[in-house]
């Protein structure tokens, strides 16, 4: 930064160490123009939050809780709104939210997302004016707002057609390759794509919660109508349709008190 006349911001400056295993706090620092920078277990870049482990509970706790103020501050001003314009603000202001690089969530589980979904149903709840335990469901549907583990997979699904239709940026196309079978097959027209090695440089965990393996995996899972369509538009419409059938109407099924159920058994297994 010197060479090219830039000055570092010391007082926004911090050491984020992380390390291949689960390891108590290193004591590291370093020292730039007298100051020292000492390390710490989380760090926020580009409004996300990574702690060392990648666990992103910090993010999701954040994430909720301005989440939070948000509903809070349009409830105050709810009786004075439409259901229309209380759905307009609530996207624009907390959806988008959980929306946002919401794909760094793929590896996470149903129980560490639960308060992003709790978030989501009392922003459906709000949107109609209902009570607190009012069924959500119908209200997820009623508003086309796919559950936030749907919304996750719907955005690493359009980045893996991106990648696989080489529209996306370089770094991400490098991470995605068609599948070739080594002799014809008839698996060789059905769009699918490669699945990486699980063990290269790393352990075999890192590599199934990387983008180059979750994406292939849950693309070949799709219908082959649907991985062989030719727009990006067309596909989204088409996926967001499946992804209703996948999540929404088994979700539906839980009853009003289900995600909480599910979460507790996601937790035993």
């Amino acid at each position: 930064m010197a060479t090219h006349h830039l000055k570092l911001n010391l007082d926004k400056t911090e050491l984020h160490f992380m390390p291949y295993k689960a390891s108590p706090l290193h004591d590291l620092s370093i020292t730039v123009d007298g100051t020292m920078v000492a390390a710490s277990r989380s760090a926020r870049n580009l409004g996300v939050v990574l702690d060392d482990q990648l666990h992103f509970k910090e993010h999701i706790r954040a994430t909720a809780r301005s989440c939070r103020f948000l509903l809070y501050n349009i409830r105050r001003i709810r009786p004075y709104l439409t259901t229309y314009s209380t759905q307009l603000l609530v996207q624009t202001m907390v959806t988008s939210r959980l929306d946002y690089c919401n794909s760094l969530l793929a590896i996470l589980p149903a129980c560490p997302i639960l308060p992003l979904q709790l978030i989501q149903n009392a922003a459906a709840r709000l949107v109609f004016n209902l009570p607190k335990f009012s069924h959500v469901s119908p209200l997820l549907r009623s508003l086309d707002w796919l559950p936030i583990a749907a919304r996750i997979r719907f955005k690493v699904l359009t980045l893996a057609y991106t990648a696989a239709n080489r529209t996306s940026p370089a770094y991400l196309q490098d991470l995605i390759q068609n599948y070739v079978p080594a002799r014809p097959l008839r698996s060789s027209t059905a769009g699918r794509l490669a699945l990486p090695p699980l063990r290269v440089n790393g352990s075999r965990l890192s590599r199934l919660w990387s983008f180059s393996t979750l994406a292939p995996q849950w693309w070949n899972e799709l219908p082959i109508p649907l991985r062989s369509t030719l727009t990006l538009p067309a596909f989204r419409r088409g996926l967001k349709t499946h992804l209703f059938t996948l999540h929404l109407d088994w979700y539906s099924n839980l009853g009003p008190h289900g995600t909480s159920s599910l979460c507790f058994l996601v937790c035993l297994l």
